[in-house]
C-alpha cells in the first residue's frame, strides 16, 4: 500500500499529505531524491452500511460484509450494530474514533480484541453495539451475550418466597409484641411492688416442690430483673457492663454496684459486680461453681447472672442482682427492726441455710448439700421486701459424697475468727461425719440471730449496734484471741434478763442458745429454726387473742415470763415447752 508511506522530498514536497484523497505515487518516489519514512498501520476493519441480516441477536454471528476498510485515523476502532426492526435484523459496521461519541452515545469497550454486543440505547433507539481494536476484521465475528431464561425451579421459589413474605412480616410484628408485653408487666410488676408498703410472711418450709423443682424465674421483688443478662450467650463476649460505685470490699475481691446495658435501647439494669483479681483465681472460681449449681437457687440465696474471666482488665468477674439496703451489718447499723422483722429476717436466714444444708429439694429430688464456713452479717443482704438472702461463698464447700477424709482435711481452718465455731478454733472438726460442717454454720447463724435481736425494739432498752462479742474482742480479732474467749471462758454474747420480757423475743434466745451449744450435736438443725419462728408467730397470735377476750392466761405462761437466766449458758427449756415448738420431726437427736 503506496498511502502507508510518506514521500518527503528534498527539493519540493510531496503533491499529497497522507489522510487526503490524493496520495503519492511510486513514480514520485523513484523521481526525486527523497527520505522515505514508515507510518503506524492503521486498523483494518469491515466497512459496510447498513444491510440486512440472518442474525438473530443470539450466540455468536457473522457480519457478512464483503467490504474491508482501512481506517484514517489512528483512533479510530472497528465498531458494529445490530438492530431489530418490526420485520428483520440488519447489521452497520465502520471505523469510528474512539473519542467521538457515536450515536449520542461513548465507546467504552474499544481496547476489546473481540466484538461482544452489548444494549445501548442511542439516539436511533435500541441497539446492540460493539467495539474492538488489536485483530484484524475484529468487527466481522459478533458475540452476543447468551438470554438466560428463568427455570420453572426459579420460579417456583419466587413464588414461594413471595408467599411466605406477608408471614415473616406477621411473626416479626408477634414476636415483638410479646417482648413488648414481657417488658410491660415486668414494669408494672416492679412498681406494684415498690410502691407496696406489706412485709411478705415467710414460709418455713420454702419453696415448694414446684418452685424448686422448676428452673426459677428471676424474683420481681429483687432489684434487678437481669431479663437482659439471661438472653445473652456469656461464653462469646462480655456484658456490656459500667462500673458506678464502690459498695463493698473483703479480703479476696470488692463489690459494685453497675449498669447492664441494653442492647436495644439506651435503658439499663442495676447489677452487683464482684471482682477477683487474678491472683484470686481459686476463690472466683470456688464461687462461680458453687453459684452454676441450679440447684442452689433459692429466694434467701443471692441471684447469680453470670462469671465472666475478663482478660484485658487481667481481672475475674461474678454478676450478681443488686440489693440497695446492703448488708445486714449495715442494716442494723443505722436502723432499729421491729418484732415483725426480727421474725422476717431471721426465719428467712435460717431457711437460706436450711435450703444450703439440705441434701434433697423439696420435692424429694436429690441435691448436693453445700456449707457456707464464712455466715456473718456482712455476708447477707437485706432485701426489698426486709428478707435475708445469703451471698460469697467464696469459702464454700460442697459436701459431696465422694470427698474422702483427706479432702475434708485439706478444706483447713477457715473463715472469720470473731464467727468461727469452738470446734473449728480448736481444729477438731469430726470429718468422718459432714454433718459436723454444717453444725459450724449453725453456731454463726446463732451469732448474727444474736446482733439481729440486740437491735429489736421488743427487748426495751437498746445499745448502738455491736457485732457479737462486741468489746470483749478486738474490732478484728485473731483465732487466738477468740480461743481465749470462747474455749478457754465459755464465754457467748451476753443476753441480759430484760430480753425476756418479751414472750417472743425469749423463745429466739432460748432458740440462739441451742444453736452456740458447746457441743455441735446439741446444736439445731436450720430446718429447726425456720420452723420455731414461723410457728412462734401463731402461738403469739393465739396469746394475743386470749389476751384481748380476757381470757384467764394459764399460770404456767405467767411462771414462764418470769424465768432468769444463770451465768453459766442453760437451755431455756420451760419457755420451749410454752411455746410448744416440737422440732422433733426435723432434728433427730
Amino acid at each position: 500500500f503506496t498511502d502507508l508511506f510518506q514521500a518527503q522530498c528534498c527539493n519540493q514536497p510531496c503533491s499529497a499529505a497522507v489522510g487526503s484523497s490524493t496520495h503519492c505515487t511510486l513514480a514520485d518516489y523513484t523521481k526525486q531524491t527523497c527520505m522515505p519514512l514508515v507510518y503506524q498501520m492503521r486498523q483494518l476493519c469491515k466497512f459496510c452500511d447498513l444491510e440486512l441480516s440472518s442474525c438473530s441477536g443470539t450466540g455468536t454471528c457473522l457480519s457478512n460484509c464483503s467490504i474491508t476498510s482501512i481506517c484514517v485515523d489512528p483512533n479510530e476502532v472497528c465498531v458494529a450494530i445490530w438492530r431489530k426492526n418490526e420485520t428483520d435484523f440488519s447489521i452497520e459496521s465502520l471505523c469510528h474514533d474512539w473519542s467521538m461519541p457515536l450515536y449520542g452515545i461513548m465507546l467504552d469497550d474499544y481496547n476489546s480484541s473481540t466484538c461482544v454486543m452489548k444494549e445501548k440505547n442511542t439516539t436511533s433507539g435500541m441497539v446492540h453495539l460493539c467495539s474492538c481494536t488489536g485483530k484484524e476484521e475484529c468487527n466481522d465475528m459478533l458475540l452476543f451475550s447468551p438470554i438466560v431464561d428463568p427455570t420453572p425451579d426459579d420460579q417456583l421459589v419466587s413464588v414461594i418466597l413471595v408467599s411466605l413474605l406477608p408471614l415473616l412480616v406477621m411473626g416479626i410484628v408477634i414476636v415483638g409484641m410479646f417482648y413488648w408485653y414481657r417488658a410491660y408487666r415486668q414494669r408494672i410488676l416492679n412498681q406494684e411492688w415498690e410502691s407496696s408498703n406489706k412485709k411478705r410472711k415467710p414460709k418455713a418450709g420454702g419453696l415448694d416442690c414446684s418452685d424448686a423443682c422448676a428452673i426459677m424465674m428471676d424474683d420481681d421483688r429483687s432489684d434487678s430483673s437481669s431479663t437482659h443478662a439471661n438472653s445473652l450467650n456469656h461464653n462469646t463476649e462480655p456484658l456490656p457492663i459500667e462500673l458506678d460505685l464502690l459498695v463493698g470490699k473483703g479480703r479476696f475481691a470488692q463489690v459494685y454496684k453497675a449498669k447492664l446495658k441494653q442492647t436495644t435501647s439506651d435503658q439499663f439494669e442495676t447489677v452487683a459486680v464482684k471482682i477477683f483479681p487474678y491472683e484470686e483465681y481459686a476463690s472466683w472460681k470456688n464461687e462461680k461453681d458453687i453459684f452454676s449449681n441450679t440447684d442452689l437457687r433459692h429466694e434467701n440465696i443471692l441471684h447469680f447472672l453470670t462469671a465472666e474471666d475478663r482478660k484485658v482488665e487481667k481481672q475475674y468477674w461474678i454478676i450478681t442482682a443488686f440489693h440497695s439496703r446492703g448488708n445486714l451489718q449495715e442494716h442494723l447499723m443505722h436502723n432499729v427492726i421491729s418484732w415483725q422483722e426480727l421474725q422476717v429476717l431471721g426465719s428467712s436466714l435460717a431457711q437460706g441455710v436450711a435450703h444450703l444444708h439440705s441434701d434433697r429439694l423439696p420435692c424429694g429430688r436429690p441435691k448436693v448439700a453445700i456449707v457456707h464456713r464464712d455466715l456473718k452479717s456482712s455476708n447477707i443482704l437485706v432485701k426489698n421486701d426486709l428478707t435475708c438472702c445469703l451471698c460469697d461463698f467464696g469459702l464454700g464447700l460442697c459436701l459431696d459424697s465422694s470427698l474422702s477424709v483427706d479432702d475434708l482435711a485439706n478444706s483447713g481452718q477457715v473463715g472469720t475468727a470473731r464467727y468461727m465455731a469452738p470446734e473449728v478454733l480448736e481444729a477438731r472438726l469430726n470429718l468422718e461425719n459432714i454433718e459436723s460442717f454444717k453444725q459450724t454454720d449453725i453456731y454463726s447463724m446463732a451469732l448474727v440471730l444474736w446482733e439481729m435481736t440486740s437491735r429489736c425494739e421488743a427487748i426495751g432498752e437498746m445499745k448502738e449496734y455491736e457485732p457479737a462479742y462486741g468489746s470483749k474482742v478486738r474490732e478484728h480479732p485473731c483465732v487466738e484471741s477468740m480461743k481465749d474467749n470462747v474455749l478457754r471462758d465459755r464465754g457467748r454474747p451476753e443476753i441480759p434478763d430484760i430480753w425476756l420480757r418479751h414472750q417472743g423475743v425469749a423463745v429466739i434466745c432460748a432458740t440462739i442458745m441451742e444453736c452456740w451449744d458447746h457441743d455441735p450435736e446439741a446444736r439445731l438443725t436450720a430446718h429447726c429454726v425456720a420452723e420455731r419462728i414461723c410457728e412462734l408467730e401463731d402461738e403469739l397470735d393465739k396469746l394475743s387473742r386470749c389476751s384481748y377476750s380476757e381470757e384467764k392466761i394459764p399460770e404456767e405462761l405467767k411462771m414462764a415470763i418470769e424465768v432468769e437466766i444463770p451465768e453459766e449458758m442453760v437451755k431455756i427449756t420451760e419457755i420451749q415447752d410454752i411455746i410448744a415448738v416440737d422440732c422433733s420431726v426435723c432434728d433427730e437427736k
